[in-house]
């Protein structure tokens, strides 16, 4: 399906200083925001335990917390709405040995007297699991960036690789950004959101580079801002549609997925909207301050496909017994 049409070229480049400015200001200001403000890690990096309790009327908020802070162990515990006013979350900042196997009926017998309600889930982490989740969880990410980095390296070549891994730091930043602006909890989920905004913007970026080395061969122009230009113009009506249906399905899960999804619905939606921008406007131009030479390129593509004639030319020999 073509929103686009192919044979229009769009100066993708000439409007680059305004994206790469507009998308300075996103970077940067989410650096801002992390050295300032810094992530809210959840049970899961930062160890501790919640309580998810479902009341048949809307909760006491207060009377629940009146009543944990009778007991020293629970005092300091955050107390909060869980997608509707009659289901509330604990949140106690780290487990603690003294409470017992049994955290759930221990606080459920603190609030017994704040009206009927059910616990309907508690999760205990330890500190010592917490810091090793989240050291591995930042492992995982440094190492899908240099895969990434070897794999463009040698599929195209070390500048379009360079290119990929500052497209995928910018869209990380500002999905790390927002969910610091949002004081969503870094936890799991939000991990595994960050993981598939890699993936999904280096799905974007390697599709713009694959037409940009075909559009190398088979262009008439040898100026690289235009070739980007062609490329980029033939790719948008497949870029448009798969990112909007994957908006779509994304804010559908953030607006009706209740408020265990959102953060993860909220990353992907800034994640998507950065990959997309990012693999048109950061990718893209790195190829032009990097000095990309189209004739070298094509030079080098032309030898290595004389190379590959010659050896399919004595493999026929061989294989006739010629040689």
């Amino acid at each position: 399906m073509q929103i686009f049409s192919k044979a229009h070229v769009y100066d993708f480049m000439g409007k680059r200083y305004i994206a790469l400015a507009f998308s300075a200001i996103l970077f940067f200001g989410s650096i801002f925001l992390l050295v300032t403000k810094g992530l809210n890690y959840g049970i899961d990096f930062s160890g501790g335990t919640l309580i998810q309790v479902k009341y048949e009327n809307k909760a006491p908020l207060d009377k629940i917390r009146a009543a944990l802070a009778t007991d020293e162990t629970f005092k300091n515990a955050s107390v909060t709405e869980f997608g509707s006013d009659s289901e509330v979350v604990i949140r106690f900042s780290s487990s603690n040995s003294s409470i017992g196997s049994d955290v759930g009926a221990s606080v459920g017998e603190l609030i017994k007297d704040t009206g009927k309600f059910e616990i309907r889930r508690v999760d205990v982490v330890g500190p010592k699991v917490g810091s090793e989740l989240r050291q591995k969880g930042m492992m995982a990410i440094g190492i899908s960036l240099v895969g990434i980095l070897l794999y463009i390296a040698f599929r195209f070549e070390w500048r379009f690789a360079m290119a990929a891994i500052a497209s995928e730091i910018h869209d990380v930043v500002i999905t790390l950004g927002a969910i610091s602006l949002f004081g969503i909890d870094v936890n799991l989920d939000t991990l595994a959101a960050i993981l598939t905004v890699v993936g999904y913007s280096l799905n974007d970026t390697i599709i713009i580079f694959d037409r940009i080395r075909e559009g190398i061969q088979t262009s008439k122009n040898s100026d690289l801002d235009v070739i980007i230009n062609e490329s980029v113009s033939a790719t948008l009506s497949r870029t448009i549609l798969t990112s909007g249906t994957t908006l779509v399905v994304v804010v559908i899960l953030f607006l009706y997925g209740g408020d265990m999804i959102n953060g993860f619905a909220l990353a992907l939606i800034v994640g998507i909207l950065a990959g997309t921008i990012s693999s048109i406007y950061i990718a893209s131009p790195i190829l032009l301050w990097f000095k990309f030479s189209v004739d070298n390129y094509r030079a080098k593509e032309a030898e290595k496909m004389k190379a590959r004639k010659e050896r399919e030319r004595h493999r026929a020999m061989f294989e006739k017994g010629v040689v």
